[in-house]
């Protein structure tokens, strides 16, 4: 009986260290989703911030700032939105999909237009683009994505929408009109200066007026519906460090 209560005490004693081994060792997973623009930085930041928590994994899904919160509006499992303007992330708080007290402006960036590096394209303000010997000009589809939606704006405030529209051509997210250009499928596009800052085979052609264009300020907030909300809360507190901001300038977004 005796030798029986003893291996009962031991294969106790096994389970609880497999319990507390594995808690231990058990990462927890915070869902991001995120403007394709800040894929290259946010997998640095990112890196980052789990070497200062160790037991966070973050996971990233990037795609147009539009068609992300069309999916958090219908249910995706998200703990933080991450996007690359105010409007979407407006139409999120008006469904109370924003936890309280968590949204913040985290960086801003500037939109360019740009060619691939073999071309040579040479203009002094958008009023001249009807004038360029171009067949098609990439941009974001206005209708969801950002910068798409700035370069609109900026085409309409100079009164060339309409002499350019038959050239334009529409893409999925920023990084897609980067592609174009890189690749010339396009011989221009509108892209941010942040995008420049990360490819060899681009060359800005014309900065674009700021004022031609709302403010383009990047804001993040923890979902409501997010079930680690203070972790959470604590990848926001990180992207406000003077550690992140430095990253962020690094990749060419202000701060």
């Amino acid at each position: 009986m005796r030798y029986l209560s003893l291996i009962l005490l031991a294969a106790a004693l096994v389970m609880t260290t497999g319990c507390t081994s594995q808690n231990e060792t058990e990462k927890k997973e915070i869902l991001l989703s995120a403007a394709a623009s800040l894929s290259d930085v946010l997998a640095k930041l990112t890196d980052e911030f789990e070497k200062e928590h160790p037991n966070v994994v973050l996971s990233l899904n990037y795609g147009a700032s539009g068609k992300l919160a069309q999916q958090i509006s219908q249910g995706a499992p998200v703990d933080v939105f991450l996007s690359a303007d105010q409007m979407w992330m407006d139409r999120l708080a008006e469904q109370n999909l924003l936890a309280a007290d968590t949204r913040i402006d985290f960086a801003k960036n500037s939109l360019t237009l740009a060619s691939s590096k073999q071309k040579s394209f040479a203009i002094k303000s958008l009023q001249q683009l009807p004038e360029l010997d171009v067949k098609q000009i990439a941009l974001g589809n206005p209708e969801s994505v950002p910068a798409g939606k700035y370069a609109e704006q900026a085409l309409k405030a100079s009164g060339v929408w309409e002499d350019v529209e038959n050239k334009l051509v529409h893409t999925t997210d920023a990084r897609q009109t980067l592609t174009y250009i890189e690749s010339e499928n396009t011989e221009i596009g509108f892209v941010y200066s942040s995008d420049l800052k990360r490819s060899d085979l681009t060359k800005e052609v014309l900065s674009i007026d700021e004022n031609l264009h709302d403010p383009i300020t990047y804001p993040a907030a923890v979902m409501a519906s997010s079930e680690a909300k203070q972790t959470a809360k604590a990848f926001l507190s990180f992207l406000q460090t003077d550690k992140a901001q430095s990253i962020l300038e690094d990749y060419g977004f202000g701060n």
